[in-house]
């Protein structure tokens, strides 16, 4: 069944439950609903479209054919492409904007250099379970410790040392995935082991000295670097079966300084412009930050402050970005309203699945369903609790698809449960913050995205099945490391 029917299916039946076993007032169901579609048309939403956008603008405009023949520059083995976009550049994206981001783009970007569409989003899928808690420049984090009381640079070294197993690992996963088994490792080990260190090893650094804000920045532009040049030492002559296929005509230009910046003119515009108004550049931030609306939607108590920020958010600057970068590459306005058009047309599926998504996980808190399952687990795990502690903040991974919105739903339910079992609550709060990435994993909303980005929406169904083994090998491991932890 497509995913727009499925979760479609699944909001009904959750607003049925809501009103008529968790006694939810009808009213406070309904806004409940339209919260939830506000949230997921802005800011979510409008991420996945300027993502989509700006990689079908490069490929109208031909630029994706000489990004293709660069990358190939670098190597042409499909398994280090993988590990410079998917792991590199996937965690960049995530540490500087999230929302889907980290898995759109560089999906989209695989697939266009000739890597199987289905495995490239099962590798960002899976890449992106581990950069969570530092994303968006170290939000969940920041809003973890607003929750919990705890310091976020306390929270920052949990979470990292916490993180570190996956970390390393998900690389050589990422590898296995594209290379059809563990036998692509052969010819890619040290490449891939390089990857894994260059971006663990900095961003344990950058948490423990600096804070919650740019491990994933600093570890990523970091891995990028040590492993273009690990693929020119360790991987000179790749494996034909792992070669991706590039068509050689027009080589001397290919290889015009001038043409590859015209050519990654967007991908440059948006690291700038998302840098320029982060919180790293403070009085751009506060001065574009106070163009924003909020409003409360929920009728009911407890109800969140919906904010909307009609310039400093990922998919604006994103948006604008891939503009200017397409005029750059000689594309006109007609063009480009063109490819924004065809872009909303083609991905109007994901768009629904999305606002049932995040409608259905709005319902659910509200109605108070997430804390009781989250309730009933501690109940039953009692002194094993850390071995589930993950799997919580997975489900709220699952439910909602942000690291952050799982921090306001069982950061203070993790920190409370702990301190009851006389452990750390910074500890069980860096572990539901990995839960959270982890569930991200096999999150409708996430597998929405990463379908959309290769142009293959209603094969949502296919891509959870093939993504959920990874998702319970990352919650047994996380849960091992939580408990031993704890010892």
């Amino acid at each position: 069944m497509p995913g727009y029917k499925a979760c479609s299916i699944a909001l009904v039946l959750t607003m049925f439950l809501a009103i008529f076993f968790w006694k939810l007032n009808v009213v406070y169901t309904v806004t409940g609903v339209f919260e939830g579609v506000l949230n997921a048309l802005w800011p979510i939403c409008l991420v996945i479209v300027a993502a989509l956008f700006t990689y079908n603008l490069i490929l109208r405009t031909g630029a994706m054919d000489f990004i293709k023949e660069m990358l190939a520059g670098v190597s042409m083995d499909k398994r280090v492409l993988t590990l410079i976009i998917g792991w590199g550049f996937g965690n960049f994206m995530e540490g500087m904007a999230g929302f889907g981001t980290a898995v759109a783009i560089p999906a989209s970007m695989l697939a266009g250099v000739g890597l199987n569409p289905f495995s490239a989003v099962l590798a960002c899928l899976v890449a992106n379970s581990t950069p969570t808690a530092f994303g968006s420049v170290g939000i969940p984090l920041v809003t973890l410790s607003a929750v919990t009381g705890v310091g976020s640079n306390t929270l920052a070294v949990n979470t990292v040392i916490i993180e570190g197993i996956l970390c390393f690992i998900s690389p050589f996963i990422m590898v296995c995935i594209v290379g059809g088994g563990i036998k692509a490792l052969k010819g890619a080990f040290l490449v891939t082991l390089v990857a894994a260190l260059s971006f663990t090893v900095p961003a344990y650094i950058t948490a423990t000295a600096v804070g919650a804000e740019l491990p994933d920045i600093v570890g990523s532009i970091c891995c990028m670097v040590c492993t273009v040049v690990a693929a020119k030492i360790f991987n000179k002559k790749p494996q034909d079966e792992y070669c991706i296929q590039i068509n050689k005509k027009k080589e001397e230009t290919a290889l015009s300084f001038g043409k590859a910046v015209q050519a990654w003119c967007p991908f440059i515009l948006i690291f700038v412009m998302l840098m320029a108004t982060s919180t790293l550049c403070a009085p751009v931030h506060d001065a574009i930050a106070v163009f924003k609306t909020s409003t409360s939607v929920y009728a009911g108590k407890g109800g969140n402050t919906l904010t909307f920020s009609w310039i400093n958010t990922p998919g604006v600057i994103i948006l604008v970005a891939a503009v200017i970068g397409g005029l750059v590459q000689g594309a006109k306005i007609s063009t480009i309203l063109d490819v924004l058009r065809s872009t909303l047309k083609a991905n109007w599926k994901t768009i629904v699945t999305i606002c049932a998504v995040m409608s259905t996980a709005k319902v659910m808190g509200y109605s108070g369903m997430i804390s009781d399952i989250a309730s009933l687990l501690v109940v039953v795990t009692g002194g094993a609790y850390p071995l589930i502690s993950p799997l919580i903040g997975a489900i709220g991974g699952f439910v909602t698809g942000s690291g952050t919105s799982t921090s306001v739903l069982f950061g203070g339910l993790q920190v409370q449960t702990a301190q009851n079992l006389g452990l750390s609550g910074a500890w069980m709060a860096a572990a539901n913050t990995l839960g959270a990435g982890i569930g991200k994993m096999i999150c409708p909303q996430s597998i929405a995205i990463g379908a959309s980005a290769i142009n293959q929406s209603g094969s949502e169904s296919k891509i959870l099945k093939s993504v959920f083994k990874y998702f319970v090998c990352y919650v047994v491991i996380a849960g091992i490391v939580c408990f031993v932890g704890t010892l």
